[in-house]
């Protein structure tokens, strides 16, 4: 059956990108800690898509048991998420070699050639989030294969500059290697815009938390229908002496508790009752263990609710595949507007 023009174009469009990752779509799901486990990954792969497994703070056994279980449920390609400040990486990049992962995302930081090399010499591609130009052409002379480009709209750990602004700095002056955008992306308009600035593929992670094949809490996927893009706000640094690295997520009791700690830990360092170490290590420690709260216990009030700006398009619980064939429908409609069917062209214009 011939594809539709819109349809065409756009399978023209993140051709690039379905070719690296092996799939029928360019849509990458957002790797998630304690939600982008089995279930929802190979629901996203299983969709069309390329799902992507959280390693968060696993073991490399523990990720290998979760790449084998996640085999179980799909036969499609998926990636595996590493966070690059992990101590125990190159274990980590090494069982991925083992499961024979075909792609590897390194993210929290930029990785060295050295893990780039390991990963490849591996057998997979290596993917990692630039945030900035400049770190994009260093990931490219380290060999990466593929870069993320994430603006502050993203939920979770976040850096200051919009994905749009991104988008403009990055996409026209990269060439040399796929490029997928990341950050606010919830319809499929949003998808053929990134696809037209240049890139190849998008990531979605907000829009995939209420899926139905989720394993998050009934208490956290409602936080999450009940939110609008307002309520997803990047956690506050009070006093530049003590850092706070942003996150964004569903402001919630425990964001408001987050800032009276911060006052209360400031006021005993300047009152000499705290060093400023460890009121900075209670700053740091303050969220521990406080995303597992909110997704798998449901502790939606005390808990960690990482969400990105785009969780206003979250409406209601809906299985992936259903999720996949909304945003290709916008897409097409999107494109439709500019390349209308030969049907189409021969309609007579109302009188």
């Amino acid at each position: 059956m011939t594809a539709s023009p819109a349809r065409a174009r756009l399978n023209q469009l993140w051709r690039r990108g379905c070719a690296f990752l092996g799939t029928e779509t360019a849509i990458m799901g957002g790797a998630m800690t304690w939600v982008s486990e089995r279930h929802l990954v190979s629901a996203i792969s299983n969709a069309g898509g390329f799902g992507v497994l959280a390693c968060g703070s696993m073991g490399p056994d523990r990720l290998a048991e979760e790449i084998a279980a996640t085999r179980t449920l799909t036969a499609r390609p998926f990636g595996v998420n590493l966070i690059n400040m992990h101590p125990d990486l190159e274990r980590l990049v090494d069982a991925c070699r083992e499961q024979g992962v075909g792609h590897v995302v390194i993210a929290g930081g930029l990785p060295s050639g050295p893990v780039i090399k390991r990963i490849k010499d591996g057998g997979a591609k290596a993917m990692a989030f630039a945030p900035a130009l400049v770190a994009a052409k260093r990931l490219i002379r380290h060999g990466i294969d593929a870069l993320i480009i994430e603006g502050s709209e993203a939920g979770g750990h976040i850096g200051p500059v919009a994905t749009s602004v991104l988008a403009q700095e990055i996409l026209p002056e990269v060439r040399e290697v796929p490029v997928f955008l990341a950050g606010g992306i919830g319809r499929g308009e949003a998808i053929v815009s990134a696809l037209e600035a240049g890139a190849v593929g998008v990531q979605l992670g907000t829009r995939f938390v209420c899926a139905a094949e989720s394993i998050a809490h009934p208490n956290f996927k409602q936080a999450f229908i009940r939110a609008a893009a307002r309520d997803a706000q990047p956690s506050t640094q009070i006093d530049p002496r003590f850092p706070v690295i942003p996150v964004r997520a569903l402001a919630n009791e425990g964001t408001k508790r987050f800032m009276e700690t911060q006052r209360d830990l400031i006021a005993k360092v300047d009152h000499g009752a705290m060093t400023r170490e460890a009121a900075q290590l209670e700053i740091e420690h303050f969220w521990a263990g406080a995303l597992r709260r909110a997704v798998i216990d449901g502790d939606v009030e005390n808990g960690s609710l990482m969400a990105g700006q785009s969780v206003g398009m979250v409406t209601r619980e809906q299985p992936t595949a259903e999720i996949f064939s909304e945003l290709l429908t916008q897409a097409e409609t999107a494109l439709g507007w500019r390349f209308p069917s030969e049907a189409a062209r021969a309609v007579p214009a109302a009188v």
